[in-house]
């Protein structure tokens, strides 16, 4: 058994998603498929989700309207007999009139939202499926609502996930291919709910581990993880073996490719996840698994923008007991993530990505401690590899190439695999290419 997943643009058109099709019956080798919306869908129902919100009725119908005939063209291109067009088309119709229902329900609330954006990944699998059908392929689709459940602190119930999914395979033995949806998930109310944008990587991740598969592999338009980020640098070359440590700190730290979260459950089952590009499917991508050998001691180089320090002082000069736990406290109570840290004796600087609860925290860290003003912009820069602690000269080569860099704070020591550097975003890019330059060996 593997697990393949497809993101928006893989399917956004008729042509590529009979390319999909074509790749996963390739071989007999039974798969489970998860597909996510088709590109420009979810966007499209948050902006009428938004527009129900508001008020305008007319403005929502005017965009469901338009979403439905892109649909209603894909499906005319997609089928190719009478019988699997008349499946389409009820595919479309009956999931466009329950989206258009909705504006009937007053007030709007966020199950609504929820059930509304969850129609993209329904939409998506259903045709895909048929279109399996039609051509005569051994397929099923089993909803992703049948087994898929987080509680309530949005985490996977990953047990829950293991039974029910097992339950529903045993009954589908006879089938090569194994239709679901990423991203989409029931709470602990049963209401329709999902992972977060994104999620669709992370639902493949828990499936291949609850299934204790033989490959995870994530299909997407780029091919496999960069050294670098591309857009920004000018030379740039494909890794081909990741650790797991260092494919979760790349993803958490800015690599595009990947959802942050999607290491873990292979992680915790041993299941190796392979990066594929779906425009060259030929092309060997990036395998994240336990053991890897690199030649060198820095693998890769991420980045995270919209980062917010907030610099904290104990208004003790000294023995500030129990200081960092108070700090911690606040963060934890407004369910917000520290991504860098440093500390002395009496000071402790932070770094957040998530400013919603920004003045709250603010308010409640000045009643323990004095701030300095926050830096706002900042961006962090994660240098990703082998860092052993008996192994010289990698700092001091970080910092070599960033001699031209104003640097805000370091991080180093905590992780084997993760350096990280704070910068103001303006001097971003000119980090990352200066880094690339100095720690990586060209032809």
């Amino acid at each position: 058994m593997q697990v393949w997943k497809f993101g928006g643009t893989s399917v956004g058109k008729p042509e590529r998603m009979k390319s999909i099709r074509n790749l996963v019956t390739e071989d007999k080798t039974r798969k489970i498929v998860v597909l996510s919306a088709l590109s420009g869908t979810t966007n499209g129902l948050l902006a009428i989700g938004e527009a129900i919100k508001q008020h305008k009725n007319s403005e929502a119908l005017e965009n469901i309207s338009s979403l439905k005939k892109h649909y209603q063209s894909f499906i005319e291109e997609l089928y190719t007999t009478p019988e699997g067009l008349a499946k389409g088309q009820k595919i479309i119709d009956t999931e466009f009139d329950f989206i258009t229902s909705l504006i009937n329900i007053s007030p709007f609330t966020l199950k609504q939202d929820k059930e509304l954006v969850a129609q993209g990944e329904i939409l998506s699998t259903q045709m895909f499926a048929a279109y399996m059908e039609e051509v005569g392929d051994s397929v099923v689709l089993i909803p992703a609502l049948d087994f898929m459940r987080i509680d309530a602190d949005n985490e996977p119930e990953l047990t829950v996930i293991e039974e029910k999914l097992g339950h529903l395979l045993s009954k589908q033995t006879d089938k090569q291919i194994i239709v679901t949806q990423g991203f989409i998930c029931r709470n602990p109310r049963g209401e329709v709910d999902n992972l977060k944008r994104g999620g669709s990587d992370y639902t493949a991740s828990l499936i291949g581990g609850a299934t204790v598969s033989e490959e995870i592999q994530i299909w997407t338009d780029i091919d496999g993880m960069h050294n670098n980020d591309p857009r920004i640098v000018k030379r740039t070359f494909p890794v081909r073996e990741l650790s797991f440590e260092e494919a979760a700190e790349l993803a958490y730290f800015g690599a595009k490719i990947l959802h942050p979260s999607t290491i873990t459950p292979a992680k915790m089952k041993g299941v190796p996840v392979r990066l594929k590009n779906t425009m060259e499917p030929n092309a060997p991508g990036t395998l994240i698994k336990s053991d890897v050998s690199h030649t060198s001691e820095i693998t890769a180089i991420a980045a995270k923008d919209n980062i917010t320090a907030i610099y904290i002082h104990s208004t003790r000069m000294l023995n500030a007991y129990g200081f960092l736990r108070k700090v911690f406290e606040v963060f934890e109570k407004y369910k917000t993530p520290v991504d860098m840290i440093t500390t002395s004796e009496v000071s402790v600087a932070v770094t957040i990505d998530n400013s919603e609860n920004l003045d709250k925290i603010t308010e409640e860290l000045n009643q323990i401690a004095d701030l300095e003003p926050h830096d706002f912009n900042q961006s962090i820069i994660c240098i990703v590899g082998n860092f052993m602690a008996d192994k010289a000269g990698i700092a001091i080569n970080v910092m070599n190439a960033l001699k031209d860099i104003p640097v805000r704070m370091i991080a180093y020591g905590a992780s084997e695999h993760n350096m990280s550097i704070l910068v103001d975003t303006k001097d971003k890019n000119a980090a990352l290419e200066a880094l690339n330059e100095g720690l990586f060996k060209f032809e």
